[in-house]
């Protein structure tokens, strides 16, 4: 009788555990441990766009350890899990599978260049991951599993043209469109020119180049553009990403180029590349972004000093020395996003987040902001800069409250 008990209370519990291993295959939310959830860290470390993604993953640690302080998620402390796709687009995808299916994260913070994130899309999508991706782009794409918090093309590229053509921006008529060889660049110049064309610009008056991820040499580019702005009716916009800009910027300089005869216009270049580049010799020179370190109110000084004071707490690099910039701000307030569309469905499912998170409207450091009602995207302000000698901008341009986002750009055939 005591055999026939035993050998039924094995069987019994070999269907319990088969059930419970089901029912985790079925749903990997369960495997998480209990009071944590897994955030992944999507971000180059190494490499050539490390000199702008490390900092997003540093302020997605200090809004993970802001959130914990207070309690966490839903009662469950936020776990980052952070990998190193070392600017290596093939990586990115590797390393997102890994997040989803390995580490089993609720959500991805990360990508910096279009490359990147086309790489990891499909990944998302066939494993029904979300991820929060925080820096201006291209457009031309609107996927259920990626939120978009940087800036569509309406956003940034249309408005500066604008600006530039008008007499307050220096009524240029020439444009030479200067960007690194991959997915952005190339489409917003495909924009930008189809804009600039549908304004009057004759074509011999736009100029199209491309340079390598890495490349260091720009003394015959910049011998060009020397000889296009001649007339001083002349602008580069720049799309030039990630360690480039360094010798760019110089051999403008070293040329006697600057920003009174001809303007560099930037839409990937901020405060935190500036801490590499000898500002003092670009001052004068112009960025478009949607937010800035010099924003002069009380809670974006909070967050400019919070962000400080991590740094050094953790002895990161550059400690208190650190800067904000656009990307680092909209990776910042991305984590926020995640965290009030948890709380507000009461679940770290992605696809519940992902319908908590439309319409959401929020508060950033750089102001109040709020998510589209169905594209994904972030209604934002656009703003234009001009680089003072100490590395942050003035700013000298923006618009009247927050921009509509665009996924898909007017100036492009469908």
């Amino acid at each position: 009788m005591k055999k026939t008990t035993f050998y039924r209370l094995n069987f019994w519990v070999s269907v319990l555990a088969l059930s419970l291993s089901t029912l985790i295959f079925l749903n990997p939310t369960k495997t998480w441990a209990e009071g944590e959830v897994k955030v992944g860290i999507l971000h180059s470390l190494t490499g050539t766009m490390a000199i702008s993604e490390t900092s997003l993953k540093d302020v997605v640690l200090m809004a993970i350890d802001e959130i914990n302080a207070k309690g966490g998620v839903l009662g469950k402390k936020v776990v980052p899990v952070v990998v190193d796709p070392a600017s290596n687009w093939d990586l990115f995808a590797e390393k997102a599978k890994e997040l989803l299916l390995k580490d089993k994260v609720a959500v991805v913070f990360g990508c910096w260049t279009s490359v990147s994130r086309k790489s990891v899309l499909p990944v998302f999508e066939a494993n029904k991951g979300l991820l929060f991706y925080p820096v201006q782009y291209e457009g031309e794409e609107q996927s259920p599993n990626i939120f978009y918090t940087g800036a569509t093309p309406n956003q940034q590229l249309i408005p500066i043209a604008e600006y530039l053509m008008s007499a307050e921006g220096g009524s240029k008529k020439k444009f030479y469109l200067l960007g690194t060889d991959y997915v952005f660049p190339r489409t917003a110049n495909k924009i930008l020119k189809a804009f600039l064309l549908a304004k009057g610009v004759p074509e011999q008056n736009i100029v199209e180049e491309y340079t390598p991820f890495g490349h260091a040499d720009y003394q015959t580019i910049v011998g060009k553009i020397k000889k296009f702005s001649e007339a001083g009716d002349a602008c580069v916009l720049s799309t030039i990403n990630g360690d480039s800009n360094v010798p760019f910027y110089k051999e403008f300089a070293n040329q006697k180029l600057t920003a009174d005869k001809c303007p560099i216009m930037a839409f990937s270049v901020a405060e935190d590349e500036l801490r590499s580049m000898e500002a003092e010799f670009l001052s004068g020179h112009l960025a478009a972004w949607n937010y800035f370190q010099s924003i002069n109110t009380p809670e974006n000084k909070k967050f400019v000093k919070d962000f400080k004071d991590f740094c050094k707490k953790n002895n990161l690099p550059g400690g208190d020395k650190r800067v904000t910039d656009d990307p680092i701000e909209a990776a910042y307030f991305g984590v926020y996003v995640w965290k009030k569309a948890a709380e507000k469905c009461k679940s770290f499912d992605p696809a519940k987040v992902t319908e908590a998170v439309l319409g959401m409207k929020f508060d950033a450091p750089g102001g109040p902001k709020q998510m589209d009602e169905k594209n994904h995207h972030t209604y934002k302000p656009v703003l234009i800069g001009e680089i003072r000698p100490d590395g942050q901008f003035d700013i000298i341009w923006q618009t009247k409250g927050l921009v509509k986002p665009e996924a898909f750009s007017s100036y492009l055939k469908k």
